[in-house]
């Protein structure tokens, strides 16, 4: 890899040699910065390796629901989603599967999606106890402070997994469902090393997050630890942005013109006015992808974007079921490659806190005690009792009159009834939740204002996050707000969002809403070097001894050595929060073995939410990763060895490269975000 850089970096060598900073005995050059045409060299090395890869894989792997989709690098504007799931829910168009995962007593894969929701739900309540039972796992990533290779999961039966072994599970099922379906269409055993693969993750996630979903494609076969540059990590927010580019009028919906009284009915947004082509040319798309879907990606800029001139802003809104992620684009004309302006923002209001309000209520109606026994005693009822709210859920509107009917499962009531010894019935008078009825078909009854307040701490959250963007100064004027993800079909939050920027900027919705990341993360493999600026939204360095300076530096930090006095614990940074970094842009170093026999160099990365950092052990600052060099085999007669550290930070992805100056040769370099 390093062969590419090579002019480049004998470029930064040299002027890092011109500035030579403080600490340079201590092997740190300071930081200069890099030529443009550095960069420039970096696109066309991506293009050069485009080619290699027949067809490009998407995996969108949400929190609620996940699929796949894919075209092929000769036909870049036929994007093809997979085929539909059986065993589909009444009310909820099954484009894509839940993401659950089923493994036997023994803790073997046994199924994913439907087909684990349908086997585990029909198992004998005796057996199913037996059986781990995952849904909604993918939130772990988000939530857990530490996230380590080791972090793990509760099945719904209590149980603990390795949450790696879960997506490695699942990222499995989806290479061979989507291998399986490419062998049936091009008619012959199809090659993984032919598939370019991108994953989507939400563009809040930190960095061991990504790492984490990088370490299960590894486990599940997806890609090889040697191949890297097979698996693409998509920001949801951006394969969003990316697809937005491309709508015509007739694939949105523009919230300004249209009343949102019904959002879209699940019939009319499969695909509507996606494949308008010649009919001959039809006929023959339809004949081959009839086991697909297939959907026409006109290699046009579409009107909406038309309309956009060389630096307008938008903002992509994608409400999912785990996160919300706000994230700011201004165009570049006249490629229309997409800058970002301001760093990813949002956090974890995505429609299952919906979910969660639910069986708050629900706590407060039966009993906290109760609610916890019979999702361990019955969780298949448990399942049956969420997938009835899910298609009620999906009814709210904000001009709806007439209540909505949840299905108790008969099992809740009986469970109930030996638990307490007295009926639902009889629990739902006691309780002082006036808005919640029984009736006599052994429904709850809530009211529109009671499914509506279910709605509201997520959409409040949702709309204080938007407020506060709309706030900065880098999102004044915004042309468009693109409203994604499944989340954005819901009316009450197509309502709040409306109310909130009092046409201030077009709301638009494209027509399958829901798989608009999942299209869009296709475009992104195609071509991933559409986004040329991004923002970081960390700041990052690592700790070094700098000259000691009087007045300049306190005095605990100083450390004399061999006569010199040093200031330790500098933050030297590396790149700063919400800094704009260029695609393939480098940030470099040089650090020296302190002993010449030294086989390995680490170096502690920290990071911090603050845009200045001084000092290392600033509140706020964390260890956060470990930058580390393999320099074996690397030795030379020099007195002293330099290595010189690339890293890349432009990217979804932070990357390391490294070389030894006096010979030229790679050092293998690495940074690790997950074993801290």
């Amino acid at each position: 890899m390093m062969t590419e850089y090579q002019t480049a970096t004998d470029k930064i060598i040299a002027d890092a040699m011109a500035n030579p900073s403080p600490a340079k005995s201590m092997g740190d050059p300071g930081i200069t910065p890099l030529s443009p045409s550095h960069t420039q060299q970096n696109d066309t090395d991506q293009v050069q390796s485009e080619p290699s890869f027949v067809v490009v894989v998407a995996i969108d792997f949400g929190t609620t629901s996940s699929g796949y989709a894919y075209a092929f690098t000769k036909e870049p504007e036929c994007i093809h989603t997979m085929r539909r799931w059986e065993g589909g829910d009444p009310g909820v168009s099954n484009q894509k599967t839940p993401t659950t995962i089923l493994l036997t007593p023994d803790r073997k894969f046994h199924s994913f999606g439907y087909a684990a929701r349908d086997f585990y739900h029909d198992l004998d309540p005796s057996e199913s106890k037996h059986w781990l039972y995952l849904e909604k796992f993918k939130m772990k990533l988000h939530t857990t402070a530490n996230l380590s290779i080791d972090t793990d999961l509760h099945a719904a039966n209590g149980k603990r997994v390795k949450a790696l072994d879960i997506f490695a599970y699942a990222l499995a099922f989806f290479k061979e469902q989507a291998l399986k379906e490419l062998s049936d269409q091009t008619g012959g055993e199809f090659d993984n090393n032919d598939v370019r693969w991108v994953i989507t993750v939400p563009a809040i996630w930190k960095m061991p997050a990504k790492q984490f979903m990088r370490e299960a494609s590894y486990k599940s076969g997806l890609v090889s630890r040697e191949n890297p540059e097979q698996l693409i990590i998509a920001l949801e927010p951006e394969a969003a942005s990316i697809y937005c580019r491309k709508l015509r009028l007739h694939q949105m919906v523009d919230l300004g013109t249209q009343t949102t009284q019904n959002g879209f009915s699940p019939t009319d947004n499969v695909g509507s006015g996606m494949t308008q082509v010649s009919p001959g040319h039809a006929k023959e798309h339809v004949r081959r992808n009839r086991q697909s879907r297939t959907f026409l990606v006109e290699n046009v800029v579409g009107e909406l974007w038309s309309e956009l001139e060389e630096g307008d802003r938008y903002v992509v809104v994608d409400c999912g079921g785990g996160t919300v992620d706000l994230t700011v684009h201004q165009i570049r004309l006249p490629e229309g490659h997409l800058k970002e302006l301001y760093k990813a923002s949002g956090g974890p209001y995505g429609s299952i806190g919906i979910d969660y309000e639910f069986e708050k209520l629900l706590c407060k109606i039966f009993g906290q005690d109760f609610i916890d026994q019979f999702k361990i005693k019955r969780p298949a009822a448990w399942v049956d009792l969420m997938i009835a709210f899910e298609s009620r859920k999906r009814a709210a509107a904000p001009d709806r009159t007439n209540p909505l009917n949840i299905n108790l499962p008969f099992s809740f009531i009986d469970y109930y009834k030996k638990f307490r010894g007295h009926s639902v019935e009889h629990a739902l008078r006691k309780s002082n939740v006036d808005f919640v009825k029984w009736s006599s078909q052994g429904m709850l009854r809530m009211s529109p204002d009671a499914m509506n307040s279910l709605f509201k701490p997520t959409i409040d959250h949702i709309i204080q996050h938007l407020t506060e963007l709309f706030e900065k100064p880098e999102v004044s004027d915004i042309k468009f707000l693109f409203l994604v993800g499944g989340f954005a079909e819901s009316p009450l939050l197509q309502q709040a969002v409306q109310n909130m920027l009092q046409g201030r900027s077009r709301i638009i919705i494209p027509h399958d809403v829901g798989l608009t990341i999942l299209k869009g993360a296709v475009l992104f493999g195609l071509d991933p070097s559409v986004i040329k600026v991004r923002r970081s939204p960390l700041t990052y360095g690592v700790g070094v001894l700098n000259r000691f300076v009087e007045g300049k530096h306190p005095a605990e930090k100083l450390l004399v050595k061999d006569g010199t006095r040093w200031c330790t614990d500098v933050f030297d940074t590396f790149i700063a929060a919400d800094q704009s970094v260029a695609l393939g842009e480098m940030v470099k170093r040089s650090y020296t073995p302190a002993k010449p026999s030294q086989q390995v160099i680490v170096i502690h990365v920290y990071c911090s939410e603050k845009e200045s950092v001084g000092f290392i052990s600033e509140p706020g600052v964390r260890k956060c990763g470990t930058l580390r060099l393999d320099v074996s085999g690397t030795e030379s007669t020099a007195p002293r060895r330099e290595i010189q550290t690339l890293m890349q930070f432009g990217d979804t992805e932070i990357r390391a490269m490294a070389v030894d100056v006096s010979t030229g040769r790679t050092v293998k370099a690495s940074i690790d975000f997950l074993s801290q």
